[in-house]
Order: structure tokens, then sequence, then C-alpha cells
């Protein structure tokens, strides 16, 4: 496990190890050192969530495989925030040490609009979001359907990102635009 500040004071009590059992009799894949606090929720295809080693899942946390098909993959010492909705319809792939703050929501699907059928009733459309490696999503933050976040990219506190941002890009703000670049 990496020596940063969050994971250094991590205590893996036995209800934490209970937990990290529990996860790795329903998901395809989780791997050693994953701490899961309580009130996690891995909602309806669990069988289809890949979960790295080092990985943090802070309480409230919801990661939905919304359908037989979707997939959710985190990678290695990922922190996913508390109160963060990950909900994919098709694929959601997070790379390696990835700081992902409270109450961000990441979909890959919308509702269509047209106007001579209920909203209801209209299909969804999707298209996958990729997080490469070493990306900082600020709190509040909605990274949307079809988005490609590059590596060591930084995403500003309540941004909503509705396109691709390349690698060691800031962007904030709403809709979020290019504000900068990591040095």
């Amino acid at each position: 496990m990496k020596n940063d500040q969050l994971r250094k004071h991590l205590k893996f009590t036995e209800k934490h190890n209970k937990r990290l059992r529990k996860f790795k009799e329903k998901l395809a894949l989780c791997e050693d050192d994953v701490f899961i606090e309580k009130n996690v929720k891995v909602l309806r295809y669990p069988q289809n969530l890949t979960v790295k080693a080092g990985v943090v899942l802070k309480e409230g946390a919801r990661i939905c495989t919304c359908n037989e098909t979707a997939t959710i993959a985190i990678g290695n010492n990922t922190t996913v925030g508390y109160h963060t909705f990950i909900f994919s319809s098709e694929k959601i792939t997070i790379g390696n040490d990835c700081l992902i703050a409270p109450f961000v929501y990441l979909v890959d699907s919308d509702h269509q609009i047209e106007r001579d059928q209920l909203i209801n009733e209209q299909a969804n459309q999707t298209s996958p979001i990729n997080i490469g490696n070493d990306v900082w999503i600020g709190t509040g933050a909605k990274i949307l359907k079809g988005v490609t976040i590059g590596d060591g990219a930084v995403v500003a506190a309540g941004a909503v990102v509705s396109q691709n941002i390349g690698p060691y890009e800031i962007f904030g703000g709403v809709p979020a635009k290019k504000i900068g670049k990591r040095k």
C-alpha cells in the first residue's frame, strides 16, 4: 500500500476486513488492501465491477452497473470520496492513483428528449467514460457520458464536464472549460 497522507491513517479493523471479504465474494475482482468504509453500496450487477489493490471507498459511495453488460473498473490506489455516485450503463474506467472527492457524480448515460414521446419512455443514450491515471476530481463535480479525462488532469469542484480533458489540463465551471494546466 502506498504511504500517502490518507492511507497511512487507515486502520484495517475486523469490520473492514469482513466488508472486504464480502465484496470479494460479490465482485468480478476485488484485490487486497481495499479499504471499504461502512454504508458503501454496490448495486444491481456487482459481478461487473473490478476494484484493484489499494482502493479506498469512503462512506456512502454508490457504485452501480445498471445492466448485465455494463462495467466499472477502478484502478490501483484510487480513492472514491464520501457519497460519490458512479453509475454505468455501458462502461466507466477509472485509472490508478486518482482522487475522487466527496459528492462527485459519474454517469455514462442520459435520456433522449424527443418532443413526441414521454421522457420516461425514451431510451438511454450511452457512451463510455474513461478517466486516466493521477486524476483529481473535485467535490461536487459531474462527469457526463462520453468524456475522456487524460492522465494528470484536474477537475475543479462543482464542474460539469461534458467534453474531453487532455493530459494535465485543469478544467472548471459550468459547463467546464480549460482554466489552466498543471506545471
